[in-house]
């Protein structure tokens, strides 16, 4: 899959400026922090998020709580941040309205 090369470090500061909510750490992950009302809410983001990731046969970390959704997401095969993990934080952004920069 060609969206599964290790990126360098320009490329990763190139496709984290297309993002809005999402840290690059160390170069190796992206970390998305998404805040809710209540459980409920976070919940069915993270439903949908699972849904993304099926469909991108991607694994992100997730932790669900109270009216909030963590991420971490990179490509475990290659061990560090490839196209394939920007495209699915972008998907993540458009469910709930945040993609501004593209």
């Amino acid at each position: 899959m060609s969206n599964t090369k290790l990126l360098n470090h320009e490329k990763i500061k190139k496709r984290a400026s297309e993002l809005e909510n999402w840290t690059v750490s160390e170069n190796h992950h992206l970390s998305g922090v998404f805040l809710f009302n209540d459980l409920a809410s976070s919940m069915h983001f993270a439903v949908k998020v699972g849904k993304i990731a099926e469909e991108m046969h991607h694994d992100p970390d997730m932790s669900i709580g109270a009216g909030k959704v963590e991420l971490i997401i990179f490509t475990k095969d290659v061990g560090g941040l490839t196209d394939l993990d920007f495209d699915f934080a972008k998907k993540v952004e458009d469910i709930i309205g945040l993609n501004s920069k593209s």
